[in-house]
């Protein structure tokens, strides 16, 4: 049943992404690709957890080096870190289009799915009460609902609203390492601050200082007191960093901190560190795969989609200019086949399907993160990110020889 459900979806999703109507002779249009790459991701997953089917369909593959953890924190990697992705596309109101239905059966699938995930009777009830790693996943798990506050919070019963709740301030049980898991735990708090639960303002105070304290300069941060010359600046430490202090912007809650000043701040650092991904791309859509988990794929890019759905790249990266890069960088990681299963679940690997590269934490859950990159998503259709013109990226200036902007720093 399972598998005939995936099936189908992926006879959608590879409508959306290969022959929609209309579309140039060359292929289908970058959104059409993003959005047919999207649904192709989450449908096996929420397909199978509204009927809390997930754990007993989906295959659970772990690093070769695997910590020893209990595998069951797999399930709630997979879909914490799937529905942050996806949450930003499922905000745009419902229409008659074919992206529109499969968008509207995606956000239903969700709700459902969030009512298994902390429903202790529910064969999906996920593992919140066992490990240190649920601290990561729950924050975001709670980071979707800030992101598309009225598509999943506000319609889910009040049951679980206050099971959600109770399993996020349970997790207070975890002291994060000082490091970017001081992000996760004021990520949750942040979440409960923004719909008038109890939250601890300590754990927020605590990581907006900190982070604020290890930034090194041109838009990065260390993670802790030691520089890792890695992607976890764009995986976790800009966007959430950018995403709590938004919540305390727009709930006027300062902490007896200079909120607006702290965001304007950290916007401008992702703002270049944006420009420093943007010119990672290399002419054919490849980038490094330098640094620890290079498993989760084009996460790498989440700053600079969250930057372009907020309407805020850097005045030296236009909108067709990133579009035109993102989209390269999907093709050329998931050209492979190999980075699905036969039923169509996420890998362990970064080209295909690699598991030997894998961290002793990773398992074919934390490669949803993936979808953080197609964060533009949430602009519609007609948003000018989307009808813009095409443009070469910078390497592809660069080695087509054609000019390109002179690179620069910033002092702050």
């Amino acid at each position: 049943m399972e598998r005939r459900t995936f099936m189908k979806a992926a006879l959608v999703s590879t409508a959306l992404a290969d022959t929609t109507a209309g579309a140039a002779p060359s292929g289908p249009s970058d959104r059409e690709y993003s959005c047919g790459l999207l649904a192709k991701i989450a449908t096996p997953v929420l397909s199978a957890m509204a009927q809390g089917r997930l754990q007993k369909t989906m295959p659970v593959e772990v690093s070769p080096i695997w910590d020893g953890r209990d595998k069951r924190v797999t399930y709630m990697e997979c879909f914490g870190r799937l529905i942050s992705g996806l949450s930003p596309w499922l905000t745009l109101p419902d229409d008659g289009s074919t992206e529109g239905a499969e968008r509207r059966k995606l956000r239903e699938w969700a709700l459902a799915s969030y009512a298994h995930s902390v429903d202790p009777k529910s064969p999906d009830y996920l593992l919140w009460r066992k490990e240190g790693q649920p601290l990561v996943d729950s924050a975001y798990f709670s980071n979707a609902l800030i992101r598309a506050r009225k598509q999943l919070w506000e319609p889910l019963d009040k049951t679980t609203k206050d099971r959600i709740i109770l399993e996020l301030q349970l997790l207070r049980r975890v002291a994060p390492p000082y490091n970017n898991w001081l992000l996760f735990a004021a990520m949750n708090e942040a979440f409960l601050l923004s719909v008038g639960a109890q939250y601890d303002p300590a754990r927020i105070m605590l990581a907006i200082k900190k982070i604020n304290e290890w930034y090194v300069g041109d838009g990065w941060y260390a993670d802790g007191t030691a520089f890792h010359f890695d992607y976890y600046n764009s995986y976790v430490i800009h966007p959430m960093l950018i995403e709590i202090l938004e919540v305390l912007v727009n709930t006027d809650t300062d902490l007896g901190l200079p909120v607006k000043e702290l965001h304007a701040q950290a916007l401008h650092r992702m703002q270049r560190y944006g420009e420093h991904l943007e010119r990672v791309v290399s002419p054919d859509g490849a980038f490094s795969p330098h640094g620890r988990s290079s498993t989760y794929r084009t996460a790498v890019f989440q700053p600079l989609a969250l930057l372009a759905w907020r309407k805020a790249l850097p005045a030296p990266l236009s909108e067709g200019r990133v579009r035109a890069a993102l989209t390269a960088v999907h093709k050329r990681i998931f050209a492979n086949p190999s980075n699905f299963t036969p039923d169509g679940f996420l890998t362990l690997g970064f080209s295909g399907h690699r598991p030997e590269i894998a961290d002793r934490y990773s398992n074919n859950g934390s490669m949803y993160i993936t979808t953080e990159s197609l964060l533009p998503l949430a602009l519609p259709a007609a948003d000018s990110f989307w009808t813009a013109a095409a443009e070469d990226w910078t390497a592809k200036r660069a080695y087509g020889d054609e000019s390109f902007a002179r690179d620069h720093a910033i002092e702050d």
